[in-house]
C-alpha cells in the first residue's frame, strides 16, 4: 500500500514511519495482558516491518545504482544478522531471568535512534532524475519479463521461510536432537543466511547474478534431499542449515535484476516484490504443514525442494528472454 506513496513524498517519511511502528508494536507487546493484545502488537510491527521491507531497498537502489545486486546483499545481511543477535540478547536475558516483557520494551529504544538517525540524514530520490519519470504499476504487470520476477522473487521467500520456520521442530521431533539443539538450528541457520548474503556481496561483482542465483538454486535443491533423507541425523541437520548459506543470496539479487532491469519502478516495483515474496514465505510453511498432517515431518519439508527446482528453470528463462522496455514500448535485449 505504501509504495506508491514513497515514490510521490520521498523515503524518508516511510523510513521513520516503519521504525516508529515497529517501536509502538514493542511497546504494545510489552504492555499486553492477554493474547489478543499480543496479535494487535505484532500486526502493528508487521506492519512497520513490511514498510521497512518496501523503503530500504529503493533506498539503497538510489545510493548504489552501479551495484544494485552487491548492494542489496548488504542490506539485507542485516536481516539475518538482526536476528542473530536478538536470538542472543534475549536468551541472555531469559538466563538473568528478565521477562518477554521487560525485553520487549527496552527494545523499543531502537527503533526510536533508527528514526532519529533518518531525521538527520537526506536520502536521494527513489527515482533519479536522469532516468525518467516512474513506470505506471499497470505498465510493469503486462511486462512478461517483470511478472517473471516475481514469481522468482516468490520461490525464493517460499524457499527460505519454508524451511526456517519448521527447522527447530524437524531437529527436535524427526531428527531426534534436543529442544535446544532445535533453537541452535535456526540461530544457525540465520547466521548462514547473514554470511551468504556478505558473501554474495564480495564475489557478485564478478559474478553474473543470474549465473550465481543459478548455482545456489541446484545447490540447495542438493542440500534440502540431503536434509530430508540423509540416513544420518547430524547431516540432515548440517544439510537444512547449509540451506540456509546457499539460499541467502536469492531474494535480495532477485531485487538487484529487478532494479537493473526496470530502473524506474521506483518503491512501488520493490513493495509489489516484497509483497510476492512474502506471500510464498506464507505458503510454503503452510504447504509443508498440510503436507506433513498427511503423511511426516520430514515428506513435508521434502516438498520445499521443489521452489529452488522451479525457481532456477524461472532463471534459466529469464537468462535468455529479451526485455520488454516499458518506457519506449520496443524490445531492448538484456545480457545474461
Amino acid at each position: 500500500m505504501t509504495g506508491p506513496l514513497a515514490d510521490r513524498w520521498g523515503g524518508k517519511l516511510f523510513s521513520i514511519l516503519g521504525t516508529l511502528l515497529i517501536g509502538v508494536g514493542l511497546a504494545l507487546l510489552g504492555n499486553s495482558h492477554g493474547y489478543s493484545m499480543v496479535l494487535v502488537a505484532v500486526f502493528v510491527m508487521g506492519l512497520g516491518a513490511g514498510i521497512l521491507d518496501m523503503v530500504l531497498s529503493p533506498i539503497i537502489a538510489a545510493l548504489q545504482p552501479d551495484n544494485r545486486a552487491t548492494a542489496l546483499n548488504w542490506l539485507h545481511s542485516f536481516y539475518g544478522i538482526g536476528t542473530v543477535i536478538t536470538v542472543l540478547v534475549g536468551t541472555f536475558a531469559f538466563r538473568l531471568g528478565i521477562g518477554w516483557r521487560s525485553i520487549s520494551l527496552s527494545l523499543v529504544s531502537v527503533p526510536l535512534l533508527v528514526a532519529l538517525g533518518f531525521l538527520t540524514v537526506d536520502l536521494p530520490p527513489l527515482i533519479s532524475d536522469k532516468v525518467g519519470k516512474r513506470t505506471a504499476l499497470r505498465d510493469l504487470c503486462r511486462n512478461p519479463s517483470f511478472v517473471t520476477v516475481n514469481v522468482a522473487i516468490f520461490l525464493g521467500g517460499a524457499l527460505e521461510l519454508g524451511l526456517a520456520q519448521w527447522l527447530p521442530a524437524y531437529a527436535e521431533m524427526s531428527l531426534g536432537f534436543s529442544k535446544w539443539t532445535g533453537n541452535i538450528s535456526l540461530l544457525a541457520f540465520s547466521a548462514a543466511m547473514a554470511l551468504g548474503r556478505v558473501a554474495a556481496r564480495l564475489i557478485g561483482r564478478r559474478v553474473d547474478s543470474i549465473r550465481l542465483m543459478l548455482g545456489c538454486c541446484w545447490t540447495s535443491v542438493v542440500l534440502f534431499l540431503l536434509a530430508c533423507f540423509a540416513p544420518w541425523p547430524a547431516v540432515a541437520l548440517a544439510a537444512s542449515v547449509a540451506v540456509g548459506l546457499a539460499g541467502s543470496c536469492l531474494w535480495p539479487t532477485t531485487l538487484g535484476v529487478a532494479a537493473d532491469r526496470f530502473p524506474q519502478g521506483g518503491a512501488t516495483m520493490f513493495g509489489l516484490l516484497a509483497a510476492s515474496g512474502n506471500l510464498g514465505g506464507i505458503l510454503m510453511p503452510w504447504l509443508v504443514g498440510v503436507t506433513s498432517d498427511w503423511s511426516s515431518l520430514r515428506l513435508g519439508l521434502a516438498t520445499s525442494t521443489a521452489c529452488p527446482l522451479l525457481m532456477a528453470f524461472v532463471l534459466l528463462w529469464m537468462q535468455h528472454q529479451p526485455v520488454a522496455d516499458v518506457r519506449e514500448g520496443h524490445t531492448v535485449a538484456q545480457a545474461a
